[in-house]
């Protein structure tokens, strides 16, 4: 009996370090990017590094369970196929007795996955957030990339393409109303020039053949200019801090905390609800996983990898998807969206549960 669990064991942990490591590097793509793009354009290695080291939680917290999942329907679907499992109940083994090794890790992944969820995940996100925050300040120019609009302060501005380090073309800026939001002048350029001063934080948009569409008055006025300069204090913008913050970086300390507040003060607390549930079902998904991904990979019985990525894949995206709708239900508090978001966990343990019992009675 040792030795079968110890075999299943090393089969499922083996399979999962794979899957982790090339589901952390996939997800971690897109941010792998932009870091390049950043070191490209002078970001200091050390930066791009933490920047990967503190968005890393997060991606685990997705990872985890994906590869849980992949691993279960990997592993169970070979020894299915192979005729191994059929083998071991005939030895008297029951599935219970061949899966409870697999359970024990999805166990350990849960508490590993609320671990990040609860503080690590939103510190670490508040840190690379803080990390982008310091590149903006002593290198302004690096976040500055074509065709994504840039906000200063009351000030909108967007580029078509970026020419050498500091000329820009197809220029868009418009200035807003503090309080209204609405646009008070539309100035277009055909080209321009962006000077950073590091030491006062200030940025200099220097604008040629450039157009400007005044709404602020009692008429609407156009004016044309062959130069005009702009002065942004980005410093204090980058500089300056929420004194709430959002609540994806709350960690659980921290949301219980404003629920608190929140309640004396008889303010609604379903974002917070919403968001607390969310991430204790998400830190169960492996459990959930093992759960139902376990009789599925046996009823299956394939041994080709690809069919079972494809039903990992099939499987993971139903379970977050629901969970995530639930999530969008936040502005509906009447719908009780923090209670909802547990209907899909509710629905695979339990269909798990059930599968399991009846290959257990076979």
């Amino acid at each position: 009996m040792k030795t079968l669990n110890l075999y299943v064991t090393r089969s499922f942990v083996i399979t999962f370090v794979m899957t982790m490591g090339i589901l952390t590097f996939g997800l971690l793509g897109a941010r792998l990017v932009k870091i390049f793009e950043l070191l490209s354009k002078g970001v200091p290695l050390i930066v791009a590094g933490e920047f990967i080291v503190y968005t890393l939680p997060v991606v685990l917290t997705m990872t985890i369970p994906w590869a849980t999942l992949v691993s279960v329907m990997l592993v169970f679907g070979r020894l299915s196929a192979d005729s191994e499992i059929t083998a071991m109940r005939a030895c008297g083994i029951s599935i219970l007795q061949i899966i409870s090794p697999i359970m024990l890790i999805a166990i350990f992944m849960s508490g590993l996955c609320l671990l990040l969820q609860a503080d690590i995940g939103p510190s670490f996100l508040g840190k690379a957030r803080d990390t982008i925050r310091h590149v903006g300040v002593s290198q302004p120019l690096a976040l500055l990339d074509p065709g994504r609009p840039i906000d200063f302060d009351n000030m909108h501005i967007i580029f078509d393409d970026r020419v050498g380090e500091d000329e820009i073309r197809g220029v868009q800026i418009y200035n807003l109303h503090p309080e209204t939001r609405e646009i008070q002048q539309d100035i277009t350029a055909s080209r321009g020039k962006i000077v950073a001063d590091e030491d006062k934080q200030v940025l200099s948009i220097t604008l040629y053949n450039c157009t400007v569409i005044d709404y602020s008055g009692s008429s609407v006025q156009r004016l044309l200019n062959d130069e005009s300069t702009i002065q942004i204090n980005y410093g204090e913008e980058f500089n300056s801090y929420n004194i709430f913050p959002r609540i994806k970086y709350m960690s659980f300390r921290q949301i219980f905390g404003c629920m608190r507040i929140y309640n004396e003060r008889k303010f609604d607390t379903t974002a917070l609800e919403v968001e607390l549930n969310q991430r204790l079902a998400f830190s169960i998904a492996p459990i959930a996983f093992v759960l139902f991904g376990l009789p599925l990979a046996i009823r299956t019985s394939r041994r080709e990898t690809s069919i079972g990525l494809f039903l990992s894949v099939i499987t993971m995206g139903m379970y977050f998807m629901s969970i995530i709708i639930c999530d969008s239900l936040t502005n509906y508090p009447k719908l009780y969206p923090q209670y909802l978001l547990w209907v899909p966990v509710v629905l695979f343990q339990g269909a798990g549960i059930l599968m399991i019992g009846r290959i257990a009675r076979r």
